[in-house]
């Protein structure tokens, strides 16, 4: 049985689109889907028992990610294992195709590793988002590590030896990053027959509390995750981006505006070792 984990703190504007998504198509009785609602002040767990009995509430009284996937872990059903973040969407089709891949057996006689964790292609749209928004992700989705890891998504699949892999990592506000670093790239996938609709911050300071979060959940994940692991992007990163597209250089000088400007807002939640504040984007949750 497939099982899909939803931590959702705050998320009753936008936790509906996720839930009407997915069971839009028939899961029958192979998928298992919990909400966990985490110190939540509105109305996200009305929003997701009105979905039903294919969609079970798990309420706990701390606003915390990390506890919330814990709390879904305890109560989830089966493996395959999904966890979603509510503010994205994915379908039925999607999950299928995600957790296709996955393998929990040894690895193929023929040399090659199982597949122990999935995600989906990301769409981005950035029609109502200001210009410098568009120019940034532009940038940012070409990135190499971007393109190749499975963070960023929202949406992570593993198989049961993929959830035993990073079970033992401490809470870290950027799960998914590490999550994606605790794999060597033969070991995961982006599966490009899945997809998941990512909603990006619409203004330019709403872009800059999400890179100031990402400076500090990344700075932890370089201290407290798995070892030698990074995903920083380079110099020359950017400089091979240029040179491949050289119409993207409006769009590097913004995403280079960008990367400092966040970096000086996270020094001093870096030099505190304040690894918990959630600098949350308000601007993508609109309607």
């Amino acid at each position: 049985m497939t099982s899909i984990v939803i931590p959702a703190h705050n998320e009753a504007r936008v936790l509906g689109r996720l839930l009407d998504s997915l069971l839009a198509d028939d899961f029958g009785d192979d998928t298992d889907i919990v909400v966990v609602c985490n110190g939540c002040t509105d109305d996200t767990a009305r929003v997701a028992a009105a979905r039903g009995p294919r969609v079970r509430v798990v309420e706990i009284p701390v606003p915390s990610k990390h506890a919330a996937l814990r709390a879904g872990d305890d109560h989830a059903r089966g493996f395959p294992r999904l966890y979603v973040d509510a503010d994205v969407v994915l379908t039925a089709a999607d999950v299928r195709a995600l957790t296709t891949p996955l393998d929990d057996g040894a690895d193929r006689s023929d040399g090659t590793a199982r597949i122990l964790a999935t995600a989906p292609r990301r769409h981005i749209p950035l029609a109502a988002c200001a210009w410098p928004v568009r120019a940034y992700y532009r940038v940012w989705q070409r990135l190499p590590a971007v393109r190749e890891g499975l963070f960023g998504r929202g949406v992570i699949a593993l198989s049961k030896a993929g959830h035993d892999r990073i079970a033992a990592l401490p809470p870290l506000m950027a799960d998914d990053l590490a999550a994606s670093l605790a794999f060597a790239a033969h070991e995961r996938r982006v599966v490009g027959a899945a997809r998941v609709v990512v909603h990006p911050p619409r203004t330019w300071r709403d872009l800059i509390k999400r890179r100031v979060r990402a400076a500090v959940s990344t700075a932890q994940v370089e201290r407290q995750g798995p070892q030698g692991a990074s995903a920083r992007t380079g110099r020359s990163d950017l400089t091979a981006l240029l040179r491949a597209e050289p119409s993207l250089l409006p769009g590097v000088v913004v995403f280079v505006a960008a990367a400092l400007v966040a970096r000086r807002g996270a020094r001093k939640a870096i030099r505190a070792g304040d690894f918990g504040t959630w600098l949350r984007d308000e601007s993508s949750r609109r309607n």
